[in-house]
């Protein structure tokens, strides 16, 4: 993977977007490195589509300005704005051939080039259906016409609102790669709008987790994934057990079954502790243990996901291959200390 370009494309600053009552968007500050693949991740009703029609112009902010290369474009139309969109719904022009839906944005600033429509054709894997219309492609097809159209004009920043989200699963993972591979090839800034975290995750340089209209935490995936910093993140980008409890002092939780569990944090004096469930080994020794009782088991093929009841809650393990306990079994769970992630 080549690393993003140096300096912010794009930067937002204090965004705010509210309907009535509703803060839709509350006080959103994010920049986009040139060249990088942003996604905005989180559950229905959490802001980022509302963020990527501020972005698109499609809204106009309460408060906050946004910035492309340096310039403030926050009352700019959508069509001064170099920005090129694709719309979750593709809104394709029925009546149109795909040459010239592709060539539409071309035509609106007054330009008319058939080579760099085939051009933009070959990119997205449709050559020689410039003929054609919407309704004689596949939905996958019709994917890529949209992302055509937004790209032709070579916008600075191009926007994408879930638009894999009505494809079947393997389709919607084989175009992933290739709008990431275009993405690259191009080195065109994008924005990408997902409640996937797979998604996000293999398609993005940087992800902002959003919840309640505010990014909880921006990084890259990795990062939030290892180091979550809040419980929203740790639950929503993959599984956790969280547990919680009293200080015991640095780096010590006391549960109120009465154990002590430890972090790597020997600073801060927890309030909860942030395991995955692939970090839990079943009847072994390791920094901090537990005992508990077998509750449920379900093999899924590459791993098996256990719960066990433990420390007067429920504790998730996922570990590979096929099960080695059935419910009812009492056994211990491990954890490295070096595998928790310590909340205040």
């Amino acid at each position: 993977m080549s690393a993003p370009l140096s300096g912010p494309a794009l930067a937002a600053r204090h965004l705010v977007k509210r309907f009535g009552t509703v803060a839709a968007v509350d006080d959103v500050s994010f920049d986009v490195p040139g060249g990088a693949f942003l996604s905005l991740l989180g559950p229905s009703g959490s802001g980022k589509t509302t963020v990527l029609r501020l972005l698109g112009g499609f809204e106009r902010p309460d408060a906050g300005h946004i910035d492309i290369g340096g310039a403030d474009i926050t009352r700019l139309p959508p069509f001064k704005r170099d920005i090129g969109m694709v719309f979750q719904r593709y809104a394709l022009f029925p009546h149109m051939s795909v040459a010239d839906n592709v060539a539409f944005p071309l035509k609106q600033r007054g330009q008319d080039n058939p080579a760099r429509v085939d051009e933009m054709l070959e990119a997205v894997g449709l050559p020689g259906l410039g003929a054609r219309f919407p309704h004689q492609l596949s939905g996958g097809q019709q994917q890529r016409v949209a992302l055509a159209r937004a790209l032709i004009f070579r916008p600075r920043i191009l926007l994408m609102d879930e638009p894999l989200a009505a494809l079947d699963k393997h389709l919607r993972e084989r175009l992933q790669a290739e709008i990431r591979a275009l993405q690259q090839r191009l080195r065109i800034t994008t924005i990408y709008v997902t409640h996937d975290q797979s998604e996000a995750f293999v398609m993005s340089d940087l992800v902002a987790v959003m919840n309640a209209g505010k990014i909880e935490q921006i990084g890259p995936p990795r990062t939030l994934y290892d180091s979550p910093r809040t419980a929203f993140v740790a639950q929503f980008v993959g599984d956790s057990n969280l547990f919680t409890g009293t200080p015991a002092g640095p780096g010590a939780l006391k549960l109120s079954s009465g154990e002590v569990l430890r972090a790597a944090d020997t600073v801060n004096a927890p309030r909860t502790l942030i395991v995955r469930p692939e970090r839990i080994t079943l009847g072994a020794s390791g920094g901090n243990t537990l005992r508990g009782v077998v509750t449920e088991v379900r093999f899924l093929g590459e791993a098996t996901v256990t719960r066990v009841r433990a420390a007067g809650q429920d504790v998730t393990v996922r570990t590979p291959g096929a099960p080695t306990l059935s419910p009812g079994a009492e056994v211990t769970l491990a954890f490295d200390i070096a595998d928790t992630v310590a909340l205040p």
